[in-house]
């Protein structure tokens, strides 16, 4: 099925976003969610658009999550579609720090230099597994793959304000779930087409450009479809570039002329 589209205003959005996504005229638009409208599906798949820096922050594993009453953490990958010159990711920080140092770097305002901020450019992609200290810079334009839950521990953000006051914190749970340190995920690089990006315990992820190699599935597994290029044919439905289809993954998927599309697949219990 073609998946709903919820377009989501934020501070450090963009108005400029390609005419393939229609957003409405004099919005920020900072991330477009894709979901079926009823019960959440396993995964949440994201475009997000950036013109500043996102806070600095951290996402709990399963256990960490349910024991603070959330039914699940959130692991993440991030494939980059476009990025101006300059852009960069803020994964990990350069040193390793205790939870006290991580505390008072976060109050000072310091772990902002600490953070280990990677130039990018498209078709880069990171796999942020639980507890990595990570923020997304500006200049980006990128897909986002991740678990299905919407929970997030801020550690920095910059000093911006939200109604006039500071923006909320979450230092207690942030720094407790952290793992602050050098980042060493080899889930991550320059993508390949038609090769496996990501092999992870949430998800499976390629880029596919519709060469026979790609991606071996069973019948029983379900894939989100996201063209990132061009566009696709789902049982002669046309997709393209702004739409995400969730299908079983037996359905063929036709490609056009000079299109990719990143394949995120279900893993089967």
């Amino acid at each position: 099925m073609k998946l709903q589209t919820q377009m989501v205003e934020k501070p450090w959005g963009r108005g400029d976003i390609a005419a393939a996504f229609a957003a409405p005229a004099g919005k920020r638009i900072g991330e477009i969610w894709f979901d079926a409208g009823g019960a959440p599906l396993p995964l949440l798949i994201k475009w997000l658009f950036t013109s500043d820096k996102l806070s600095v922050q951290v996402h709990p594993n399963d256990a960490q999550a349910r024991a603070r009453g959330a039914p699940s953490g959130k692991e993440e990958c991030w494939y980059i579609v476009e990025a101006k010159p300059g852009a960069c990711l803020g994964i990990g920080v350069k040193q390793p720090l205790n939870a006290e140092q991580l505390r008072a770097a976060a109050i000072s305002g310091a772990i902002e230099d600490m953070m280990d901020w990677k130039p990018v450019q498209a078709g880069d992609y990171y796999y942020i597994p639980a507890g990595t200290v990570h923020a997304i810079g500006a200049g980006i334009t990128l897909v986002e793959v991740q678990q299905n839950a919407d929970i997030t521990y801020r550690l920095y953000d910059y000093g911006r304000l939200d109604n006039g006051a500071l923006r909320t914190l979450h230092l207690d749970d942030g720094v407790a779930v952290s793992k602050p340190g050098p980042y060493s995920d080899a889930r991550s690089g320059q993508a390949v087409a038609s090769k496996q990006l990501v092999d992870a315990p949430f998800f499976r992820l390629w880029l596919a450009d519709g060469t026979p190699s790609w991606p071996s599935l069973t019948d029983a597994e379900k894939c989100w479809i996201i063209p990132i290029s061009g566009h696709v044919t789902i049982d002669n439905e046309r997709a393209n570039v702004g739409e995400c289809y969730y299908i079983n993954a037996e359905i063929p998927v036709i490609f056009g002329p000079a299109s990719q599309a990143l394949i995120a697949a279900e893993i089967s219990a």
